[in-house]
C-alpha cells in the first residue's frame, strides 16, 4: 500500500531528486483550507500509484528553503519531479482526474 511521505529539507534530495520513479510533491500548510481539500486526493494517488510513483508532502512553514528554491508562491502547489527535475507544476486544487492525466504522461 502506498503512503504519503513527509518530505523536508533533510530528506528532499534522497527522496525526490535521487528517486528512480517520478515523485509528486504537495507543497502545503496546516492553515491552508484548499490544502486540506486536496489532501484525500493526494493520499488516494499514493495508494493508486504505489510502486510506480512516490507521493510526498512538504510543509512550507517548516521547510521555507524548499518553498523558496522551487518558487512556491501559492499553495497548494503540486510539483512532479522526474529524474531530479520538475516536469509539471499545478497550482491550486485540481480534480483528481486532471492530476492523474498529468502523472500518466510521465510514467514509463
Amino acid at each position: 500500500m502506498g503512503q504519503v511521505l513527509i518530505i523536508d529539507e533533510q530528506n528532499f534530495d534522497k527522496e525526490v531528486l535521487q528517486s528512480d520513479v517520478p515523485v509528486l510533491v504537495d507543497f502545503w500548510a496546516t492553515w491552508c483550507a484548499p490544502c486540506q481539500m486536496i489532501a484525500p486526493i493526494i493520499e488516494s494517488l499514493a495508494e493508486e500509484y504505489a510502486g510506480r510513483l512516490k507521493v510526498g508532502k512538504v510543509n512550507v512553514d517548516e521547510n521555507s528553503q524548499l518553498a523558496i528554491r522551487y518558487g512556491i508562491r501559492a499553495i497548494p502547489t503540486l510539483l512532479l519531479f522526474k529524474d531530479g527535475k520538475v516536469v509539471e507544476q499545478m497550482v491550486g486544487v485540481q480534480p483528481k482526474e486532471t492530476i492523474k492525466s498529468i502523472i500518466e504522461r510521465h510514467l514509463d
